[in-house]
Formats: C-alpha cells, structure tokens, sequence
C-alpha cells in the first residue's frame, strides 16, 4: 500500500467507524458467538502472497464483527464506560502515524514534553495539590500509564523499595530477604483484583482490610489490622485507598486514613479509576478530599473522560521516589541533554515497559475540543441518567438499590433469593437486548448497571428497565 492508497483507503476506514459508532444502537449489543466460533472462518496459516484491502474489508463484517461486543453501545450498562470520542480517534490516528517511542526526552521531546504538561493540565481540573504537579520545577508530576493496575503495581514496587532502604538504614542487620518476608500490603475488602495481583507479582504478603456498611474502609479498621501486625513483627509498607470500588463505587475515608498512613510511614496509594473523572465537577471534588495526605494517585480518563483506551493518568509527590526504583541508563539509552533530567521527568524510570506511545495527544485534542464545561456535561449527564435508573427501581416494590447511587452505577436487585436474582440476569444475558455483569456485595448477588455509552439517553433508560421490569415479571411467574 502506497500514499495514494492510504489516502482512499484511510477515508473509507474513517467512514466506516463514523458509520460503525452512528448505528451501533441497532447493532445486538452482546454476540450470539460460541468460544472457538473464529478459528474455523480463518486459514490455518497466513497467506504466503499480499491479498488486497478489499478482501480484508469485507471479512471485518463477516469474520469480526460477530464476535464484537459493543461497548459503545447505548444498550451497554456492563463493567464500567470505556471512553471514546471522535476528537481521540483522531489523535489516536495521528499518534499511529507519527509513530515515535518516547522512552526518553531525545527519542522524542514532544513525545515527553506534551504528557508532562496535560498531566498538570488535568491535575489542575481536578484540583490536585500543588506537589503532585511537575509545573517548572516541582518534585512530583504525572504520567500516562495504561492501566490502572499498572500504576498500582509501579506504586507497590516503589513502595516496596523506599521501605526496604529505610529498614536497612536503620536496622543495618537485616538483609533485603529478611525484610521482604516482613512486608505487608492492605487494600479494601471491596478492592479491585489488580490489587492483590500487584502484591502477587511484587513478592509481598497483602491483607484485606474490612469495609463497613457502606462498604468503606476507615481508619480504625485500618489502624486495629495494623497494630495487629506490627504487635506480630510484620512491616506494614503500602495502603491501597478506592475511591470508586468496581463493585458498587463505594468511596474509601482518606481523611480518616491518611493521617494514619503518614504517621506509620506507610505509602498510600489512591485508586480512583473510575470515579476519579467525576472529580473536574465541583459538586464531586469533596470526594477527593483527603488526597494531601497520598503519596500516589490515578485514575482513567480512558473510562469516563472521553479519552479511548489507554489512557491511565498517575500522580506523584516525589518523582524520586519513582526513579529511585526503577532507574537504569546504559549508554545507548542516554543523550546530550542529560541535564534535562533536571527539568523534565524521564518518563521511562516511571512505567514498566521502555517504550511508551504518543497518548498524550489524545488528551490534548479531547481537552482542547471539548473544554472542561464539555467534559463536566459528560459526567453530569451520566450521572442524571443513573439517579433515573434508581429511581425507576425505587418505584418497583419489587427490587431493592443495594448501595448508594453517588455517580454512575446502581447496584440493584430483585428482593428474594441469589438464586432468583441469577436466575434473572440470566434471562437478561439470553435476551442479548442489555449487557449488565454481577457483582457480590457481602453475601448478596447483585446487578449492576453502569451508564456507559457517550451517545446513552433517557430513552435508552427507560427501554432498558422496561425490558428488565417484563422479564422480572416473566420469571417471577415461573418461579413461584
């Protein structure tokens, strides 16, 4: 494929996603595919001669599409959002075309230059404390990691590393093996997977703490666990806060832990991935509240800030505390403006990969195209059209909302059995016409229903707990 192809061909790429994301609605939200539907529609092997773009076009109908599920989809209220929007589209695309690995400053200063300073653009959105923003001279800053279990794990690492040092400086003794068989790592109850898989793959010991009846954590559950393993010779060393828990958006009490943290030298890390959008809306901001006291903080933009995938914005207070970790420069990694080190985070001592993408243009054309007055309709939007849905089940004797509805996402079910309750999501997921997922909160099987899709209305709430109301009453017939 030459330039003049890619020009026609790029355009009929560019109509068909515009065309794709325009009807999606009438696309089945979730497919009818068994595992294993794929490999029998494709050769055993790839073909030995080029075959033309039009021969691939065609199959993206027939071969990917029946195994797609949409999750721009209005009629998509499963997990949580995954953004997108036409102006990251296009930067996505340009980042593809230019094509740079910005591992260093010299490997492409723009590359660097551009996420620092949309890192401090959005911290500022948010009103971030000034210490976790680079500005010109600033010991902390951000990158774009792309994940939130990435930067969980980098947080843990570099945790684990800076404890380590500060025991060895003070009990000279103790060798690194010692002191890693003593390390502990807490998170909520209600925490995220990616959590314990970060102490898993960091070597360390990790211990739930309890959420209470809101399904919070706070301080005293966090200080009874610690003074129990402290009192047992273990190091606790690392506290993962959630604002926004997967299962029901739950919202740990940092003010309430983060002076405990301080106080015993643990590194609190804050995990906002989802919710932490929400924060650019003044009425939302007070839930961050107790972030002074963290030492690292992230959240999506590639989940509800109309950045698409990946897109995972961290904070830090000391940028050395990062590069004390992971630093290595051997030669050919290094460049003659090395002192710019001095000025600019080398954002490859900050991730786990060398390499990085350009993925600081997507954040700069979506800023810059919908403003943040944009950004926070988005939210609110979401946000109204959730307090609908709750209010719809509110109105149904029948069902019960099992937590507090404060941004996107009611848990909610029917009164009765889990047996009744997956009985019911069940004849949903048959249907194909929603996508919802479950979750457990304490013992009870819950739906949830997340609003996920930028183009989502009111008339897509109201057809989905109307679908959702019949097949309740279909089953329940059956049932009894």
């Amino acid at each position: 494929m030459d330039a003049a192809e890619f020009r026609k061909r790029g355009k009929e790429m560019v109509d068909y996603i515009a065309d794709y994301l325009e009807k999606i609605d009438k696309r089945q939200v979730f497919p009818d595919v068994e595992p294993g539907y794929l490999r029998p529609l494709l050769p055993d092997c790839a073909p030995q001669d080029p075959e033309s773009f039009e021969d691939v076009f065609k199959d993206i109908e027939k071969i990917i599409m029946p195994g797609v599920t949409h999750w721009h989809s209005p009629y998509f209220f499963a997990y949580f959002p995954a953004a997108s929007s036409f102006p990251a589209l296009l930067a996505d695309m340009l980042c593809g075309g230019i094509g740079c690995v910005g591992f260093s400053w010299a490997a492409s200063p723009a590359c660097t230059e551009l996420e620092t300073v949309m890192l401090d653009w959005l911290g500022k959105m948010i009103n971030l404390p000034e210490e976790f923003l680079a500005g010109k001279d600033g010991q902390g800053g951000g990158v774009i990691q792309g994940s939130a279990s990435e930067a969980t794990l980098i947080s843990l690492l570099a945790a684990r590393t800076k404890t380590i040092r500060r025991v060895q400086s003070e009990k000279p003794e103790l060798t690194e093996a010692d002191i890693m068989g003593r390390l502990v790592a807490y998170a909520s109850d209600q925490a995220h997977s990616s959590v314990e898989r970060a102490a898993l793959i960091g070597g360390v010991k990790i211990k739930n703490v309890s959420s209470d009846d809101t399904f919070s954590v706070c301080g005293s559950a966090l200080k009874k666990v610690l003074d129990e393993d402290k009192a047992s010779g273990l190091i606790p060393f690392f506290f993962c806060a959630t604002l926004g828990t997967t299962p029901c958006c739950s919202f740990d009490k940092l003010l309430e832990l983060g002076p405990i943290c301080n106080k015993e030298n643990i590194w609190m890390h804050i995990d906002a991935a989802y919710a932490g959008s929400a924060f650019i809306c003044p009425e939302f901001r007070h839930l961050l509240n107790g972030v002074e006291f963290a030492d690292s903080f992230n959240f999506n933009p590639h989940k509800w800030l109309l950045v698409n995938f990946d897109c995972s914005a961290m904070w830090v207070k000391k940028r050395s505390d990062l590069t004390g970790a992971f630093k290595l420069e051997p030669l050919y990694l290094q460049h003659h403006h090395q002192e710019v080190s001095s000025l600019l985070p080398c954002l490859q001592h900050w991730q786990i990969p060398l390499g990085r993408r350009f993925r600081s243009l997507k954040l700069w054309f979506v800023l810059r195209m919908y403003g943040v007055t944009g950004l926070q309709e988005h939210i609110r939007k979401h946000v109204r059209l959730s307090h609908q849905f709750e209010h719809l089940v509110l109105q149904d004797e029948r069902f019960e909302v099992c937590a507090e509805v404060v941004l996107g996402l009611v848990c909610f079910r029917l009164k009765g059995s889990n047996e009744l309750n997956k009985a019911l999501l069940k004849s949903i997921d048959e249907a194909k016409k929603i996508h919802l997922v479950p979750c457990h909160l304490r013992e009870k099987f819950v739906l949830r229903f997340a609003i996920c899709s930028r183009t989502v209305q009111s008339t897509h709430i109201k057809f989905a707990w109307q679908h959702i109301s019949q097949l309740a009453t279909d089953l329940l017939k059956t049932w009894e």
